[in-house]
């Protein structure tokens, strides 16, 4: 570690809970790593929910898998947007290959939308529909067995998308090649940093997570399973 400048970090189940706000003690631990490391959020979602969710924490942020980029400017105390990309999507295409594998495997009780699309050309097949309650959400599939043994079958029915496994109930899908790895090369490229001065911190690498291509990757990984080890995980780097 002792060649690190780069912390990237993946905010939900990594610094907090998922979708609660940054706490005060890991608010105090991003203060310190601040000193030594320039510190990044590589996330899944818009970089303005990431910012909101981190209360304003003045740090750079990279959201939808790279397709933004916005970089926190201390003279106005926000974020300045650098890339903001978007793709079309062949919305016809993707309603028939969902109701596939809705007719396939009986997830055809569902609330609200067949599938959510997002502006930056990311989709959603949620296989309890846009409206289901969270209670239910939570109760389908806690330990990722049910989407995990029809993945690579999703994978390969969406081929222009990288799929992860995505919250409790959904997957979550955003065109090729931008996933967390491509996004954190990018970030490398752009600002002439090598791939062995960055040390990425993430929860969810297993299989179809969306951290799973930087574990695999080439770049320092530290693992946690859980956001309140938190400060056990990055003691060696302070």
């Amino acid at each position: 570690m002792k060649n690190i400048k780069i912390i990237a970090m993946d905010l939900d189940g990594t610094l907090t809970q998922h979708k609660e706000k940054l706490s005060a003690e890991h608010r105090t631990l991003l203060d310190a790593l601040s000193k030594k490391y320039k510190l990044i959020m590589v996330g899944a979602g818009q970089v303005r929910r990431i910012f909101n969710q981190m209360d304003a924490y003045p740090i750079d942020i990279i959201g939808n898998y790279g397709l933004q980029y916005a970089i926190y400017d201390h003279t106005i105390k926000d974020l300045q947007i650098i890339r903001d990309l978007s793709f079309d999507v062949d919305r016809e295409r993707t309603e028939e290959r969902v109701t596939y594998f809705r007719n396939k495997y009986g997830f055809t009780d569902y609330r609200g939308d067949n599938v959510e699309y997002h502006i930056s050309g990311c989709i959603t097949f949620p296989i309890l529909g846009t409206k289901a309650l969270q209670e239910d959400k939570l109760a389908f599939d806690p330990d990722r067995k049910k989407r995990r043994a029809i993945y690579n079958e999703v994978c390969e029915a969406f081929p222009d998308y990288n799929v992860f496994v995505g919250g409790s109930s959904s997957f979550d899908m955003a065109p090729k090649p931008y996933d967390k790895r491509h996004a954190l090369d990018l970030f490398c490229k752009e600002n002439g940093i090598l791939h062995s001065e960055v040390v990425y911190i993430g929860d969810d690498y297993g299989m179809g997570g969306n951290d799973e291509s930087v574990y695999k990757s080439d770049y320092n990984y530290l693992t946690i399973d859980d956001y309140r080890d938190f400060p056990k995980v990055v003691k060696e780097l302070l």
